[in-house]
Protein backbone atom coordinates (compact mmCIF):
# COMPACT_ATOMS: atom_id res chain seq x y z
CA UNK A 1 0.00 0.00 0.00
CA UNK A 2 1.29 3.46 -0.85
CA UNK A 3 1.84 6.10 1.79
CA UNK A 4 -0.77 8.26 0.09
CA UNK A 5 -3.48 5.83 1.20
CA UNK A 6 -2.79 6.67 4.85
CA UNK A 7 -2.77 10.45 4.46
CA UNK A 8 -5.71 12.70 5.33
CA UNK A 9 -6.48 16.39 5.21
CA UNK A 10 -7.98 18.04 8.32
CA UNK A 11 -11.77 18.24 8.64
CA UNK A 12 -11.83 21.99 9.08
CA UNK A 13 -14.14 24.29 7.17
CA UNK A 14 -12.40 25.30 3.91
CA UNK A 15 -13.52 28.95 4.03
CA UNK A 16 -10.84 30.08 1.60
CA UNK A 17 -11.73 27.59 -1.10
CA UNK A 18 -15.48 28.11 -0.64
CA UNK A 19 -15.06 31.85 -1.24
CA UNK A 20 -12.64 31.28 -4.11
CA UNK A 21 -14.96 28.80 -5.81
CA UNK A 22 -17.84 31.25 -5.59
CA UNK A 23 -15.78 34.00 -7.20
CA UNK A 24 -14.43 31.79 -9.97
CA UNK A 25 -17.89 30.44 -10.72
CA UNK A 26 -19.18 33.98 -10.88
CA UNK A 27 -16.40 34.92 -13.32
CA UNK A 28 -17.43 32.24 -15.79
CA UNK A 29 -21.13 32.94 -15.31
CA UNK A 30 -20.95 36.71 -15.65
CA UNK A 31 -18.77 36.44 -18.75
CA UNK A 32 -20.90 33.65 -20.19
CA UNK A 33 -17.90 31.49 -21.09
CA UNK A 34 -17.14 27.81 -20.75
CA UNK A 35 -14.48 26.44 -18.41
CA UNK A 36 -13.26 24.24 -21.25
CA UNK A 37 -11.35 24.80 -24.49
CA UNK A 38 -12.10 27.74 -26.75
CA UNK A 39 -11.00 28.68 -30.27
CA UNK A 40 -7.53 29.66 -29.01
CA UNK A 41 -7.11 26.20 -27.52
CA UNK A 42 -8.16 24.45 -30.72
CA UNK A 43 -5.69 26.52 -32.75
CA UNK A 44 -2.96 25.71 -30.24
CA UNK A 45 -3.76 22.02 -30.42
CA UNK A 46 -3.42 22.02 -34.21
CA UNK A 47 -0.18 24.00 -33.98
CA UNK A 48 1.45 21.63 -31.48
CA UNK A 49 0.61 18.56 -33.54
CA UNK A 50 1.94 20.30 -36.65
CA UNK A 51 5.13 21.24 -34.80
CA UNK A 52 5.68 17.54 -34.19
CA UNK A 53 4.33 15.81 -37.29
CA UNK A 54 5.34 18.24 -40.08
CA UNK A 55 9.09 17.86 -39.36
CA UNK A 56 8.50 14.10 -39.08
CA UNK A 57 6.79 14.06 -42.47
CA UNK A 58 9.64 16.02 -44.03
CA UNK A 59 12.17 13.60 -42.53
CA UNK A 60 10.57 10.38 -43.76
CA UNK A 61 9.75 11.88 -47.16
CA UNK A 62 13.46 11.80 -48.01
CA UNK A 63 13.23 15.33 -49.42
CA UNK A 64 16.12 16.38 -47.18
CA UNK A 65 19.28 14.29 -46.98
CA UNK A 66 21.69 16.60 -45.18
CA UNK A 67 22.25 15.04 -41.75
CA UNK A 68 22.51 18.40 -39.98
CA UNK A 69 19.21 19.54 -41.45
CA UNK A 70 17.63 16.25 -40.38
CA UNK A 71 19.00 16.72 -36.89
CA UNK A 72 17.52 20.23 -36.77
CA UNK A 73 14.13 18.79 -37.73
CA UNK A 74 14.45 16.26 -34.89
CA UNK A 75 15.08 19.11 -32.46
CA UNK A 76 11.95 20.88 -33.71
CA UNK A 77 10.05 17.63 -33.19
CA UNK A 78 11.29 17.66 -29.60
CA UNK A 79 9.70 21.05 -29.13
CA UNK A 80 6.48 19.74 -30.63
CA UNK A 81 6.57 16.65 -28.43
CA UNK A 82 6.91 18.82 -25.32
CA UNK A 83 4.22 21.16 -26.64
CA UNK A 84 1.73 18.31 -27.03
CA UNK A 85 2.49 17.22 -23.48
CA UNK A 86 2.26 20.67 -21.95
CA UNK A 87 -0.57 22.23 -23.93
CA UNK A 88 -2.77 19.42 -25.25
CA UNK A 89 -2.76 16.06 -23.48
CA UNK A 90 -2.33 17.73 -20.07
CA UNK A 91 -5.68 19.50 -20.23
CA UNK A 92 -7.40 16.49 -21.78
CA UNK A 93 -6.20 14.05 -19.14
CA UNK A 94 -7.41 16.46 -16.45
CA UNK A 95 -10.85 16.42 -18.08
CA UNK A 96 -10.49 20.14 -18.80
CA UNK A 97 -10.36 20.14 -22.60
CA UNK A 98 -14.02 19.35 -23.19
CA UNK A 99 -17.29 18.76 -21.36
CA UNK A 100 -17.46 15.43 -23.18
CA UNK A 101 -15.53 12.60 -21.54
CA UNK A 102 -14.90 10.81 -24.84
CA UNK A 103 -13.23 13.90 -26.28
CA UNK A 104 -10.94 14.20 -23.26
CA UNK A 105 -10.10 10.50 -23.42
CA UNK A 106 -9.38 10.63 -27.15
CA UNK A 107 -7.13 13.70 -26.94
CA UNK A 108 -5.59 12.37 -23.73
CA UNK A 109 -4.31 9.36 -25.66
CA UNK A 110 -2.10 11.75 -27.61
CA UNK A 111 0.36 10.93 -24.83
CA UNK A 112 0.45 7.35 -26.09
CA UNK A 113 1.05 8.62 -29.62
CA UNK A 114 4.28 10.26 -28.41
CA UNK A 115 5.50 7.30 -26.37
CA UNK A 116 3.88 7.57 -22.94
CA UNK A 117 0.85 5.94 -21.34
CA UNK A 118 -2.10 8.11 -20.37
CA UNK A 119 -3.39 5.80 -17.62
CA UNK A 120 -0.10 5.89 -15.69
CA UNK A 121 0.11 9.64 -16.08
CA UNK A 122 -3.36 10.15 -14.65
CA UNK A 123 -2.48 8.21 -11.50
CA UNK A 124 0.91 9.78 -10.97
CA UNK A 125 -0.13 13.32 -11.84
CA UNK A 126 -3.85 13.71 -11.17
CA UNK A 127 -4.20 11.39 -8.18
CA UNK A 128 -0.86 11.52 -6.37
CA UNK A 129 0.81 14.81 -7.34
CA UNK A 130 -2.29 17.00 -7.38
CA UNK A 131 -3.57 15.63 -4.08
CA UNK A 132 -0.40 15.26 -2.01
CA UNK A 133 1.80 17.90 -3.57
CA UNK A 134 5.36 17.91 -2.16
CA UNK A 135 4.60 15.24 0.46
CA UNK A 136 7.47 12.77 0.66
CA UNK A 137 6.66 9.23 -0.46
CA UNK A 138 3.23 10.29 -1.71
CA UNK A 139 3.96 12.80 -4.48
CA UNK A 140 5.96 10.83 -7.05
CA UNK A 141 7.12 14.01 -8.76
CA UNK A 142 9.58 14.51 -5.89
CA UNK A 143 10.31 10.83 -5.19
CA UNK A 144 13.99 9.76 -5.03
CA UNK A 145 15.43 9.31 -8.52
CA UNK A 146 18.86 7.75 -8.29
CA UNK A 147 21.25 10.67 -8.09
CA UNK A 148 18.52 13.30 -7.66
CA UNK A 149 17.22 14.43 -4.27
CA UNK A 150 14.07 16.54 -4.61
CA UNK A 151 12.77 16.58 -1.02
CA UNK A 152 14.26 16.99 2.47
CA UNK A 153 12.92 13.61 3.63
CA UNK A 154 14.55 11.70 0.76
CA UNK A 155 17.71 9.70 1.52
CA UNK A 156 20.92 11.62 0.97
CA UNK A 157 23.86 10.40 -1.10
CA UNK A 158 27.27 12.08 -1.45
CA UNK A 159 26.68 12.66 -5.17
CA UNK A 160 23.76 14.94 -4.29
CA UNK A 161 26.27 17.65 -3.40
CA UNK A 162 26.65 18.26 -7.13
CA UNK A 163 23.05 17.78 -8.23
CA UNK A 164 22.55 21.48 -8.88
CA UNK A 165 25.18 21.05 -11.62
CA UNK A 166 24.34 17.69 -13.19
CA UNK A 167 20.55 17.91 -12.87
CA UNK A 168 20.26 19.92 -16.08
CA UNK A 169 21.90 17.12 -18.07
CA UNK A 170 19.76 14.41 -16.47
CA UNK A 171 16.61 16.36 -17.31
CA UNK A 172 17.34 15.59 -20.96
CA UNK A 173 16.71 11.91 -20.19
CA UNK A 174 13.22 12.43 -18.74
CA UNK A 175 11.07 11.31 -21.66
CA UNK A 176 13.49 8.60 -22.79
CA UNK A 177 13.29 7.00 -19.35
CA UNK A 178 9.53 7.46 -19.46
CA UNK A 179 9.23 5.54 -22.75
CA UNK A 180 11.50 2.62 -21.91
CA UNK A 181 11.47 2.24 -18.11
CA UNK A 182 9.13 4.39 -16.07
CA UNK A 183 5.81 3.38 -17.60
CA UNK A 184 6.51 -0.31 -17.12
CA UNK A 185 7.74 0.12 -13.54
CA UNK A 186 4.84 2.40 -12.63
CA UNK A 187 2.14 0.09 -13.94
CA UNK A 188 3.58 -2.77 -11.88
CA UNK A 189 3.80 -0.49 -8.84
CA UNK A 190 0.27 0.86 -9.18
CA UNK A 191 -1.12 -2.65 -9.54
CA UNK A 192 0.76 -3.78 -6.42
CA UNK A 193 -0.44 -0.78 -4.40
CA UNK A 194 -4.07 -1.21 -5.42
CA UNK A 195 -4.22 2.05 -7.35
CA UNK A 196 -5.27 0.34 -10.59
CA UNK A 197 -8.20 -1.32 -8.84
CA UNK A 198 -9.09 1.95 -7.15
CA UNK A 199 -9.41 3.54 -10.59
CA UNK A 200 -11.75 0.68 -11.54
CA UNK A 201 -9.47 -0.19 -14.42
CA UNK A 202 -8.46 -3.53 -15.95
CA UNK A 203 -4.76 -4.21 -15.51
CA UNK A 204 -4.82 -6.55 -18.52
CA UNK A 205 -6.38 -3.87 -20.70
CA UNK A 206 -3.84 -1.28 -19.60
CA UNK A 207 -0.91 -3.60 -20.30
CA UNK A 208 -2.28 -4.34 -23.77
CA UNK A 209 -2.84 -0.66 -24.55
CA UNK A 210 0.55 0.40 -23.22
CA UNK A 211 2.63 -2.29 -24.96
CA UNK A 212 0.71 -1.97 -28.24
CA UNK A 213 1.00 1.81 -28.41
CA UNK A 214 4.69 1.75 -27.48
CA UNK A 215 5.40 -0.77 -30.25
CA UNK A 216 3.51 1.41 -32.72
CA UNK A 217 5.34 4.49 -31.47
CA UNK A 218 8.79 2.94 -31.87
CA UNK A 219 7.66 1.60 -35.23
CA UNK A 220 6.90 5.00 -36.73
CA UNK A 221 9.56 6.99 -34.90
CA UNK A 222 12.57 4.63 -35.25
CA UNK A 223 11.90 1.62 -37.48
CA UNK A 224 10.19 3.43 -40.35
CA UNK A 225 12.90 6.11 -40.74
CA UNK A 226 15.56 3.38 -40.56
CA UNK A 227 13.84 1.54 -43.42
CA UNK A 228 12.99 4.51 -45.62
CA UNK A 229 16.04 6.74 -45.21
CA UNK A 230 19.59 6.21 -46.47
CA UNK A 231 20.94 6.54 -42.95
CA UNK A 232 22.87 4.21 -40.68
CA UNK A 233 20.87 2.85 -37.73
CA UNK A 234 23.01 4.83 -35.31
CA UNK A 235 22.20 8.05 -37.13
CA UNK A 236 18.50 7.36 -36.70
CA UNK A 237 19.05 6.70 -33.01
CA UNK A 238 20.95 9.96 -32.62
CA UNK A 239 17.97 11.84 -34.05
CA UNK A 240 15.60 9.94 -31.77
CA UNK A 241 17.70 10.69 -28.67
CA UNK A 242 18.16 14.33 -29.68
CA UNK A 243 14.39 14.77 -30.02
CA UNK A 244 13.81 13.32 -26.57
CA UNK A 245 16.66 15.35 -25.06
CA UNK A 246 14.89 18.54 -26.15
CA UNK A 247 11.47 17.43 -24.93
CA UNK A 248 12.80 16.06 -21.62
CA UNK A 249 14.67 19.25 -20.85
CA UNK A 250 11.71 21.49 -21.69
CA UNK A 251 9.26 19.47 -19.60
CA UNK A 252 11.64 19.37 -16.64
CA UNK A 253 12.42 23.06 -16.53
CA UNK A 254 8.70 23.89 -16.68
CA UNK A 255 7.44 21.46 -14.04
CA UNK A 256 10.31 21.58 -11.52
CA UNK A 257 10.31 25.33 -10.69
CA UNK A 258 6.61 25.14 -9.79
CA UNK A 259 7.26 22.98 -6.72
CA UNK A 260 10.98 22.29 -6.27
CA UNK A 261 12.05 25.88 -5.85
CA UNK A 262 13.59 27.98 -3.10
CA UNK A 263 10.79 29.09 -0.75
CA UNK A 264 8.38 26.23 -1.32
CA UNK A 265 7.18 23.95 1.50
CA UNK A 266 7.37 20.22 2.11
CA UNK A 267 4.55 19.44 4.58
CA UNK A 268 4.65 16.26 6.65
CA UNK A 269 1.62 14.71 8.40
CA UNK A 270 1.30 14.20 12.14
CA UNK A 271 1.48 10.79 13.80
CA UNK A 272 -2.08 10.07 12.69
CA UNK A 273 -1.34 10.80 9.02
CA UNK A 274 -3.20 14.12 9.08
CA UNK A 275 -1.67 17.01 7.15
CA UNK A 276 -1.66 20.46 8.69
CA UNK A 277 -3.73 22.38 6.15
CA UNK A 278 -6.84 21.82 4.09
CA UNK A 279 -6.24 20.66 0.53
CA UNK A 280 -6.54 24.10 -1.07
CA UNK A 281 -4.26 25.81 1.45
CA UNK A 282 -1.82 22.93 1.06
CA UNK A 283 -1.67 23.73 -2.68
CA UNK A 284 -0.89 27.39 -1.98
CA UNK A 285 1.98 26.48 0.33
CA UNK A 286 3.56 23.95 -2.02
CA UNK A 287 3.14 25.68 -5.36
CA UNK A 288 4.79 28.65 -7.05
CA UNK A 289 3.89 30.65 -10.15
CA UNK A 290 6.54 32.14 -12.42
CA UNK A 291 6.86 34.48 -15.39
CA UNK A 292 3.13 35.24 -15.43
CA UNK A 293 3.61 38.31 -17.64
CA UNK A 294 5.48 36.35 -20.30
CA UNK A 295 2.63 35.70 -22.75
CA UNK A 296 4.74 33.74 -25.25
CA UNK A 297 6.03 31.38 -22.57
CA UNK A 298 2.54 31.00 -21.09
CA UNK A 299 1.12 30.15 -24.51
CA UNK A 300 3.72 27.48 -25.27
CA UNK A 301 3.76 25.80 -21.83
CA UNK A 302 0.01 25.49 -21.56
CA UNK A 303 -0.34 28.08 -18.83
CA UNK A 304 1.61 25.87 -16.44
CA UNK A 305 3.55 28.86 -15.21
CA UNK A 306 0.19 29.68 -13.57
CA UNK A 307 0.71 26.58 -11.48
CA UNK A 308 -1.30 27.82 -8.48
CA UNK A 309 -4.39 28.30 -10.60
CA UNK A 310 -3.82 24.94 -12.25
CA UNK A 311 -3.55 23.11 -8.91
CA UNK A 312 -6.64 24.75 -7.50
CA UNK A 313 -8.70 24.34 -10.69
CA UNK A 314 -7.21 21.42 -12.67
CA UNK A 315 -10.55 20.83 -14.39
CA UNK A 316 -10.46 24.32 -15.95
CA UNK A 317 -8.75 24.66 -19.33
CA UNK A 318 -5.45 26.51 -19.03
CA UNK A 319 -6.47 29.25 -21.49
CA UNK A 320 -8.47 30.79 -18.60
CA UNK A 321 -5.70 30.85 -15.97
CA UNK A 322 -4.47 34.34 -16.79
CA UNK A 323 -7.92 35.77 -15.99
CA UNK A 324 -8.33 33.64 -12.87
CA UNK A 325 -4.94 34.58 -11.39
CA UNK A 326 -6.00 38.02 -10.01
CA UNK A 327 -9.07 36.43 -8.41
CA UNK A 328 -6.99 33.71 -6.76
CA UNK A 329 -4.32 36.14 -5.57
CA UNK A 330 -6.82 38.61 -4.11
CA UNK A 331 -8.72 35.87 -2.28
CA UNK A 332 -5.51 34.38 -0.89
CA UNK A 333 -4.40 37.80 0.41
CA UNK A 334 -7.79 38.37 2.06
CA UNK A 335 -7.41 35.12 3.98
CA UNK A 336 -3.79 35.97 4.87
CA UNK A 337 -2.51 33.04 2.82
CA UNK A 338 0.61 32.92 0.64
CA UNK A 339 0.47 33.45 -3.09
CA UNK A 340 3.97 32.60 -4.25
CA UNK A 341 5.17 33.95 -7.55
CA UNK A 342 8.51 34.59 -9.24
CA UNK A 343 8.53 37.40 -11.83
CA UNK A 344 10.73 35.76 -14.47
CA UNK A 345 11.49 32.34 -15.89
CA UNK A 346 15.22 32.73 -15.23
CA UNK A 347 14.42 33.73 -11.66
CA UNK A 348 12.47 30.48 -11.30
CA UNK A 349 15.41 28.53 -12.72
CA UNK A 350 17.75 30.18 -10.24
CA UNK A 351 15.36 29.39 -7.38
CA UNK A 352 15.22 25.75 -8.49
CA UNK A 353 19.03 25.56 -8.64
CA UNK A 354 19.34 27.09 -5.16
CA UNK A 355 17.01 24.52 -3.64
CA UNK A 356 18.76 21.65 -5.41
CA UNK A 357 22.01 22.88 -3.91
CA UNK A 358 20.50 23.12 -0.41
CA UNK A 359 18.98 19.66 -0.66
CA UNK A 360 22.33 18.34 -1.80
CA UNK A 361 24.41 19.91 0.96
CA UNK A 362 22.18 19.73 4.04
CA UNK A 363 20.91 16.15 4.36
CA UNK A 364 20.03 16.42 8.04
CA UNK A 365 18.10 19.66 7.80
CA UNK A 366 14.54 20.46 6.84
CA UNK A 367 14.60 22.98 4.02
CA UNK A 368 12.15 25.77 3.29
CA UNK A 369 8.97 25.79 5.27
CA UNK A 370 9.00 22.65 7.40
CA UNK A 371 6.77 23.20 10.43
Amino acid sequence: MSRAASLKFPHTKPDFFVSLNQRVNQYFKSNNISRNANAEMIVKTIFMFMLYFIPYGIIISGAITNVWSLLALCLVMGMGLAGIGLSVMHDANHGAYSKKAWVNNLIGYSLNIIGGHAFNWKIQHNVLHHTYTNVHDADEDISPRGVMRMAPESPWKPAHRFQHIYAWFLYCLLTLVWVFVKDFARLVKYQHEGLVKKQQASITREWIIMVTTKVLYLGYIVVLPAILLPLAWWQVLIGFVAMHAVSGFILSVIFQPAHVVDGTEYPEPDQHGVLENTWAVHQLRTTTNFANRNKILSWYVGGLNFQIEHHLFPNVCHVHYRKLAPIVEQTAREFNLPYKTIPTFMGAMAGHARLLKKLGQQPAMRIAGKH
